[in-house]
């Protein structure tokens, strides 16, 4: 992940939360990394992958656009290796959620 940057929104509602992914996704070439809901879905973050200039285009764009105002934002240009430890970790449970939801296993999810 050497050379990416991680651009994060937080905000209230999953509504807002989509809208402001699909801002970001559109803006520039940025990917969903992860995300976490918080207090039943009323805070939601979006943590989203790229390189510096399209993450930093993306989040700025999305907290200027978006249905609500973001709570908070931030962008890391050059991420630690913990930090994209925690990312990774938020990942793989969001995708283990998914897995059981719709009946794949982990094997089929990677092949996806």
């Amino acid at each position: 992940m050497s050379g990416t940057s991680l651009g994060f929104i937080e905000i209230t509602g999953v509504v807002a939360a989509v809208d402001a992914l699909d801002i970001m996704c559109k803006t520039s070439g940025v990917e969903l990394a992860t995300w976490e809901r918080k207090l039943g879905g009323r805070l939601v973050t979006i943590i989203v992958r790229g390189d510096v200039a399209s993450v930093t285009e993306a989040v700025e764009t999305a907290a200027a656009k978006a249905i609500k105002k973001p709570v908070a934002s931030g962008i890391i240009a050059n991420p630690h290796e913990e930090i994209i430890r925690l990312v990774n970790l938020s990942a793989s449970r969001f995708m283990n959620k998914e897995a059981q939801a719709s009946g794949l296993d982990a094997r089929t999810i990677q092949e996806v």
